[in-house]
């Protein structure tokens, strides 16, 4: 597995190899450049891809799972809106799991506590889930992920083990902070894109054109939008027998811990 660590220890050996070469002579000065430059992307596409696994493990969907099984996952609730989904999941009998922002929680207990009796999981997605949350250090990510499953254990009465990091973009620190709060990571194969258009039919046909056996989808439970488009999907996998089961089943790990 391509990790951070092997990454950074073989440009470490190449650029010491540039400097034996003599790296004051303009040509190894562009190569020492371009060595950097490729680097930096790397490490920039392997933050920005959750199921690159390059910082942390995420559980993005299970290969080996055959039979027409997958997982439907929510973030950035719990809101208004996450009633309507609630209503939805039980009128076609599925399953899903929520991520929830802390603050989100501490508005609507409510709304949380429905979910959990109704069946469903809840798991970890920051407390703010701040635009800034890739540049925090592992002290303040640490804190914010116990502060979240403080507020979520009220209602499971069992420690948090699922953890969801903003916009799904992955770090040292998260990783450095994964290492103190022993949350596993979830991550999404089928990303809707609810959250960056509310174009009915381009979230819709997206979801559809990846859907397979062993799938997770990232949907939100925060916009009107987003609910229209989960009734039409619940429809096609009712059409094309598929059965909509917890991440928990799904990937055999469990969502909370005694």
């Amino acid at each position: 597995m391509i990790t951070h660590k092997n990454i950074s220890l073989f440009f470490l050996f190449i650029l010491l190899l540039l400097l034996l070469l003599n790296l004051y002579t303009a040509i190894n000065l562009l190569w020492f450049i371009g060595i950097i430059l490729i680097w930096i992307g790397i490490n920039a596409f392997g933050s920005a891809r959750i199921s690159s696994n390059y910082h942390v493990k995420a559980f993005c969907h299970n290969p080996s799972e055959t039979e027409k099984k997958i997982a439907l996952t929510f973030d950035d609730g719990p809101s208004i809106f996450t009633l309507e989904v609630l209503d939805l999941l039980k009128k076609y009998n599925a399953k899903a799991t929520f991520f929830c922002i802390g603050k989100n929680v501490e508005k609507h207990p409510e709304i949380v506590k429905q979910i959990i009796a109704e069946g469903h999981l809840v798991g970890n997605h920051s407390y703010n889930h701040s635009k800034f949350f890739d540049f925090y250090n592992a002290a303040t990510i640490t804190e914010e992920i116990q502060k979240t499953d403080k507020l979520l254990e009220k209602f499971t009465s069992k420690k948090i083990n699922f953890f969801r990091p903003p916009y799904g973009v992955t770090t040292p620190s998260i990783r450095r902070a994964l290492k103190v709060t022993g949350h596993k990571v979830i991550g999404w194969n089928i990303r809707s894109l609810d959250g960056g258009t509310k174009d009915l039919n381009l979230i819709f046909n997206r979801i559809i054109k990846r859907v397979s056996p062993g799938g997770i989808v990232l949907l939100h439970d925060t916009g009107l939008h987003s609910v229209l488009v989960l009734e039409q999907f619940l429809q096609f996998l009712q059409q094309n027998n598929y059965k909509v089961i917890s991440v928990e089943e799904l990937l055999n790990l469990k969502a909370y811990e005694n």
